[in-house]
């Protein structure tokens, strides 16, 4: 979230000097309680439930005169309503859903269609409660940390709003500063999504997510962290110091608190902006971004969950990567890992019993033939181009658009007849960023072997060496 892609092209950074303003005495850091404004508190839970609950009323209704009315658009309606409910709520609840909508199988297609559709800008708050917040966060002298501080959010999203500023030593920095009461917002969004779900299983059942919600509560909270993500920027870039062209900003330590991640700006084009590059400068861009996701999970098993575009900025006319936001690191157990490598293997001998060690590697319990077959037409879809030793695009002349909808629709059929399966909560984040990474391949039409990437990135792979890896690493990191 520290790139200049975040600025809208009609916003200006308004960058004006820092000053200093009237202290109130309750917004200080000697009176932790009382400067503390994003606390879960009961107050703001309770009113977000009501919120929650009046918004999601209207698409219950909606499912009630739709299921009586029936008709082949039914299902449809009812996946408009919620998503316009979910829309009006906004905060953590419409990003559980949006990270839903992205996870493939999880829900309807119908579902999954309109919940992708959400957006997750927020209004920015106004100078004046920012003010209080930075207060809350650094005392009642934080403007003299600073040199200059935009009084205008450069970017705004569901749980936090960036400013640019400046530091007395020069540098330029991204303060990403976080709404208030976001932890009551999110204990209470992560009780209220069971409704969301309950509607979900009434249009289609075959798909269990209780597990998936477990792992989208665990995300949430650690978003909410802003010194547990400047670890884990400082894990990325131990994890990437051997690739220079590859990017990380790095946190200023003395200027971050749970609710305040102040990092170093990082300057670069979005990777829209490449659509008609070269072949070659696009096939670079395309090559560091596999580098930035696969060998940290090779290597140490961390993914960055949240591969959208908006995450990663180009510079050097397609020379270097920046990688952006790390509220959303998954540090996976070795043996989930060992599953992703094991199926891989598996799939390329097409060894029916090694596909099953590898599921069960992965958490899915109870699996019947019939399901393992069903699980393996998706799996064989993500792991196409790793599979297929050529020089290949991603979609290899699928239009984008049409991009994994025929495979999605039938193992959504065979899981109908076969299942329900329950989705092991830590395949969530893998297969939706599968997903996102193969997104940013298909805006830029990028055209590599990816298979020998893949090779590349697993020579001297062992269960034994990744684990001791990823203790130091973590551990170095302070994540342990």
């Amino acid at each position: 979230m520290s790139s200049d892609q975040n600025l809208p092209p009609t916003q200006t950074d308004n960058v004006l000097p820092a000053r200093a303003e009237p202290t109130r005495p309750e917004a200080t850091k000697s009176d932790p309680a009382k400067s503390d404004p994003e606390r879960d508190r009961l107050f703001a839970r309770a009113g977000r439930v009501a919120q929650v609950g009046v918004n999601l009323a209207g698409a219950g209704l909606s499912f009630g005169v739709n299921k009586v009315t029936g008709g082949d658009e039914a299902d449809a309606r009812i996946a408009k309503a919620l998503k316009d409910a979910l829309g009006r709520t906004k905060g953590p609840l419409m990003k559980a859903a949006q990270m839903l909508a992205t996870i493939p199988d999880a829900l309807p297609p119908e579902m999954a269609k309109e919940l992708a559709t959400l957006q997750a800008n927020a209004p920015a708050m106004g100078w004046s409660f920012v003010k209080r917040r930075m207060r809350a966060e650094l005392g009642p002298d934080w403007e003299t940390r600073f040199t200059s501080f935009s009084q205008e959010a450069v970017h705004a999203a569901s749980l936090g709003q960036v400013h640019k500023a400046s530091l007395p030593d020069g540098r330029i920095v991204a303060a990403k500063l976080q709404y208030p009461d976001m932890a009551s917002a999110v204990e209470s969004d992560l009780s209220q999504i069971s409704t969301v779900l309950g509607l979900i299983r009434r249009l289609d059942g075959s798909i269990d997510s209780s597990e998936a919600v477990l792992e989208l509560g665990d995300r949430l909270r650690e978003e909410l962290d802003y010194q547990r993500e400047a670890r884990a920027m400082r894990l990325y870039a131990d994890l990437l110091a051997s690739r220079p062209d590859i990017a990380v900003p790095e946190p200023i330590e003395a200027l971050c608190t749970p609710r305040l991640l102040t990092m170093t700006w990082l300057t670069g084009e979005p990777i829209t902006a490449y659509k008609a590059a070269d072949q070659s400068v696009r096939n670079a861009i395309a090559e560091r971004l596999f580098a930035a996701w696969w060998v940290p999970m090779t290597r140490a098993g961390v993914i960055h969950g949240d591969p959208h575009l908006g995450n990663y900025a180009v510079t050097g006319q397609g020379s270097g990567l920046n990688l952006l936001d790390f509220g959303c690191i998954r540090i996976f157990p070795v043996r989930f890992v060992e599953g992703v490598v094991r199926l891989y293997r598996a799939l390329l001998k097409d060894d029916f019993d090694a596909q099953v060690e590898a599921y069960e590697l992965w958490g899915f319990k109870g699996l019947k033939r019939e399901l393992i077959e069903t699980l393996s037409l998706w799996a064989r879809f993500i792991y196409g181009p790793l599979l297929d030793d050529r020089v290949r695009t991603v979609a290899d002349g699928i239009s984008p658009g049409e991009y994994g909808r025929k495979e999605a629709m039938r193992v959504r059929t065979l899981l109908k007849q076969h299942g329900p399966v329950t989705i092991p909560r830590e395949f969530v984040f893998m297969d939706r960023a599968a997903i996102g990474l193969g997104s940013a391949y298909l805006h830029l039409s990028a055209e590599l072997n990816f298979h020998r990437l893949f090779e590349q990135s697993l020579e001297g792979f062992d269960p034994v060496s990744l684990h001791a890896r990823q203790t130091a690493a973590v551990s170095a990191a302070g994540l342990a």
